[in-house]
């Protein structure tokens, strides 16, 4: 009932006339450089583009501290730059559009019959640059945005320090601001994936993502299949009496 509930609005957005169907690749670097026992610094970069025509999308910074503050809760928070070209692989502006952006989060983590399910609450400050046809504007837009994900791990095989594991998750998100009056809800991502570790510290992941997405006006939106590569790297670092 929780995931339905989830992907409802994603079902009902289908039902719009106004659809622009897009295909993309999101090309990323994880690494996670653990500070103390508790204490993580994690840091991304991924390069998003479009297939067809073959066109940049966008590209993204983000670096986040994270507090494994038990063996149930996770914390996070963090900063994000984006570098929005276009959102048409067919018009091909003559600048880029940032985006600055604050993030806070809390995860709720338990295991059921060998599944690790998180629950992700997260807040962001999103400030976006304003911009005409011809030309950024010296001034910036500013919207809260929620985002609630559902997201289950699970070990498919496993040996040595090997292994191959599958995750499925499910994310909705919410815009809220004097900007966002049209759009409050934002966009849906469904996501399948397979990750192959090398070892604990290494691993190369491979998924699919169905993203829905409303746009500015509220009554257009973006259908996106997307295929998403991800290198995860853990710095091996050890730390005596951990409880976690």
């Amino acid at each position: 009932m929780l995931f339905l509930g989830l992907i409802s609005p994603f079902l009902s957005a289908q039902a719009q006339k106004n659809t622009d169907k897009q295909t993309l690749t999101w090309i990323r670097y994880y690494n996670i450089f653990p500070l103390t026992e508790k204490w993580a610094l994690h840091s991304e970069f991924d390069n998003r583009s479009f297939l067809n025509p073959v066109h940049e999308n966008l590209f993204v910074v983000r670096v986040q501290g994270r507090y494994r503050a038990t063996k149930l809760v996770d914390l996070g928070g963090g900063f994000a730059y984006f570098n929005v070209n276009t959102q048409n692989p067919d018009v091909d502006p003559e600048f880029c559009i940032p985006e600055y952006r604050a993030q806070q989060d809390v995860t709720l983590i338990n295991e059921v019959a060998k599944i690790t399910f998180h629950n992700r609450f997260q807040l962001e400050e999103r400030f976006i640059e304003k911009f005409t046809k011809e030309e950024l504007l010296d001034e910036f837009s500013f919207a809260w945005r929620f985002r609630y994900r559902l997201q289950s791990m699970f070990t498919l095989w496993e040996k040595d320090k090997q292994s191959i594991k599958g995750t499925i998750s499910d994310e909705v998100m919410f815009n809220f601001g004097k900007d966002n009056k049209k759009n409050t809800f934002d966009q849906n991502r469904l996501y399948f994936a397979l990750r192959y570790h090398f070892n604990p510290n290494i691993g190369l992941e491979l998924g699919y993502l169905k993203n829905f997405q409303r746009r500015a006006s509220g009554v257009d939106f973006y259908d996106r299949d997307i295929i998403r590569f991800t290198i995860y790297h853990r710095i091996d670092r050890q730390f005596k009496n951990s409880k976690l």
